[in-house]
C-alpha cells in the first residue's frame, strides 16, 4: 500500500544530519547576532503563501532553515544572551525530549502511560528533597508536584483552587457570587493579574500591596488591606508572594505574609519563577524561609535549570483540592486504575487534560548533571553576576539600583533615561550582547541577567566593556 511516510532508515539518517546541525549550531553560535535584525514581515514574505502541494526533499527544508528561518532566531542559548530571565537548556534536556517526542505519549491518565506518571511523581519529590521542601510537598504525604507549561498556568491553577475553597467548591457548581479579593504586589508578574480575570474574580477585586525599598511586598501593608477589605463586607482569599521577581528579582518576606495568610485563612501561593532553581544550593535557602505556610509553590526549570521549554514544576500542600476542584471523569475516560483510586491522574491536577512527557527531559538532566553539577552552575552563574555588580559598583559613570541577591543586576547609566535606552538599544543593535530593561521608581533601568548554560566570566567581562564603550560613543 502507498504510503508517504519515512522509512525507519530514512527517519535515521536525516535524524543523524539533524543532530549534527545542532551540534554545528552550538559550536558556532556565537558567530550569530544574539538578537535578530531582520524587519516586521521580512520572514513571512520570505515564505510561499500556499503549502506545497507534493512534499519536498528533506535538503530543501534544511536549506531553507539556514537562509530563512536563522535570520529571524534570536539566539536565547547564546552565551551573550542576558535579556529577561533566561530560558536555557542542554544537550542531555535536548535528547530527553527527543526520546519524549519519539515515543509520543500523551499522558493524560496514568493508564495511558504509567510510566510518564510514575516518573513525574518520583522526578518531582527528587526536586523537593534536593530544595529541602517541607514533607506535605511530596508525595508520600498529603500534596505533591506536576508539571505545568509555565508558571502562568501554575497561578491560574493556584487561583481556581483558591477560589474553590473559599467557596466551600460552589464556584465551580453556581459560578462566584461573592466578592472574593486577592492580593499580590507591584512587582508581581502580570500572569497573576491574567489568572484573577480568567478565574472570574475580576480586576477590581486584585489588590496592589505597595513594596519596601527592595522592591519586597510590604507584609504590614497587606495586612491593613485585608482588615479594609473585611470591614468592607468583602472576603480575602489569595495571596500571591514572588521569590525573585521579574523586574529586580525582588524577594518576598514569605514567612511574614504566611502568618498572615494562616491567620486569615488565604491561599498562599508562592512563585519561584527563575529564582526558585537557586533553591537547589544550601546558601540561597534562606530566601525559602516560610514555605512551609505555603499552599503552593511553583518554579521554572526552563528557565535557569538546564530544561529546555516548556517545563514548571508545581507543589501543593493538599492535592485533594487540586483534585477536587478540576477532575471531571467522562465515560470515555474511566479505567480500573483509576476507579482503584491507587495512582495519580495528573489531567485532575491543572487544566488541560492533555499532556507531554515533560518529567522524560527533566529527569535526564537531573542524572546527568547530579546535585553537585547543578549546584556548580548556578554557583557560578550567582558569582559572575555579583562580579558584575562590583564593577558597575566601582565605576564613576554607572550605579546599581538595587543589591542583587542572586544573578539578575540592576544598573543604569548616571545620565538620564533617554540616555539608558539609547545605550541599550545601540549595544543590542551590535549583535554582540542582548540584555533588557525595566522601570523602578519611575526610573528606566537596566537589567542583565547571568543564567545561560554555556555563559563564561569572559563573557560578562566582554559585554561590561561593550556597554562602556558603547556609551562613550554619544
Amino acid at each position: 500500500m502507498k504510503n508517504y511516510h519515512l522509512t525507519p532508515e530514512e527517519f535515521r539518517e536525516q535524524g543523524k544530519q539533524v543532530i549534527d546541525w545542532i551540534a554545528d549550531y552550538y559550536e558556532n553560535i556565537e558567530q550569530y547576532p544574539v538578537l535578530s535584525q531582520v524587519k516586521p514581515k521580512e520572514i513571512e514574505n520570505s515564505l510561499p503563501e500556499s503549502a506545497p502541494q507534493r512534499g519536498e526533499s528533506f535538503k530543501q527544508v534544511m536549506e531553507d532553515i539556514n537562509s530563512k528561518i536563522m535570520p529571524g532566531i534570536t539566539h536565547w542559548q547564546s552565551p551573550n544572551f542576558f535579556a529577561f530571565f533566561p530560558s536555557n537548556t542542554s544537550f542531555p534536556s535536548i535528547l530527553g525530549d527527543l526520546i519524549s517526542s519519539g515515543l509520543g505519549v500523551q499522558g493524560m491518565i496514568w493508564a495511558t502511560s504509567p510510566a510518564a506518571t510514575e516518573l513525574e511523581t518520583r522526578v518531582l519529590d527528587w526536586l523537593a528533597e534536593m530544595m529541602r521542601l517541607p514533607e506535605k510537598f511530596f508525595s508520600a504525604s498529603t500534596g505533591g508536584g506536576v508539571i505545568q507549561d509555565t508558571a502562568s498556568t501554575s497561578a491560574l491553577t493556584a487561583v481556581i483552587a483558591a477560589r474553590e475553597r473559599a467557596t466551600g467548591f460552589n464556584g465551580n457548581r453556581k459560578g462566584v457570587r461573592q466578592n472574593l479579593v486577592a492580593y499580590v504586589s507591584s512587582q508581581t508578574h502580570s500572569s497573576l493579574e491574567k489568572a484573577i480575570k480568567m478565574a472570574g474574580i475580576g480586576i477590581d477585586n486584585l489588590r496592589i500591596v505597595d513594596v519596601d525599598e527592595n522592591f519586597a511586598m510590604r507584609p504590614d501593608i497587606l495586612k491593613s488591606l485585608i482588615s479594609e477589605d473585611k470591614l468592607n463586607g468583602n472576603i480575602p482569599f489569595f495571596v500571591c508572594a514572588t521569590l525573585g521577581t521579574t523586574s529586580s528579582n525582588g524577594i518576598d518576606p514569605i514567612r511574614k505574609i504566611g502568618e498572615i495568610c494562616r491567620e486569615e485563612n488565604l491561599w498562599l501561593h508562592v512563585d519561584g519563577a527563575m529564582s526558585g532553581t537557586a533553591m537547589i544550593c544550601p546558601e540561597f535557602r534562606h530566601y525559602l524561609d516560610g514555605i512551609e505556610l505555603a499552599d503552593s509553590f511553583t518554579f521554572n526549570p526552563h528557565k535557569w535549570m538546564f530544561t529546555n521549554f516548556d517545563c514548571d514544576v508545581f507543589w501543593v500542600g493538599n492535592r485533594n483540592e487540586l483534585i477536587n476542584t478540576f477532575s471531571i471523569l467522562p465515560e470515555y475516560l474511566k479505567n480500573k486504575a483509576t476507579e482503584s483510586g491507587a495512582v495519580f491522574d495528573y489531567r485532575d491536577w491543572h487544566v488541560q487534560l492533555g499532556r507531554r512527557f515533560r518529567a522524560l527531559k527533566l529527569w535526564f538532566v537531573i542524572r546527568h548533571y547530579g546535585v553537585e553539577g547543578l549546584q556548580y552552575h548556578i554557583r557560578q552563574h550567582v558569582s559572575m553576576a555579583q562580579e558584575f555588580a562590583g564593577w558597575v559598583k566601582d565605576s564613576k559613570d554607572y550605579e546599581l539600583v538595587t543589591i542583587p541577591p542572586l544573578n539578575l543586576v540592576c544598573f543604569r547609566h548616571k545620565k538620564g533615561d533617554d540616555f539608558n535606552m539609547q545605550l541599550m538599544n545601540a549595544v543590542n543593535d551590535t549583535g554582540k550582547a542582548y540584555f533588557t530593561h525595566t522601570k523602578l521608581n519611575g526610573k528606566v533601568v537596566l537589567r542583565l541577567c547571568v543564567g545561560q548554560t554555556h555563559t563564561e566570566e569572559k563573557h560578562v567581562k566582554q559585554t561590561w566593556e561593550l556597554i562602556k564603550s558603547t556609551a562613550e560613543i554619544f
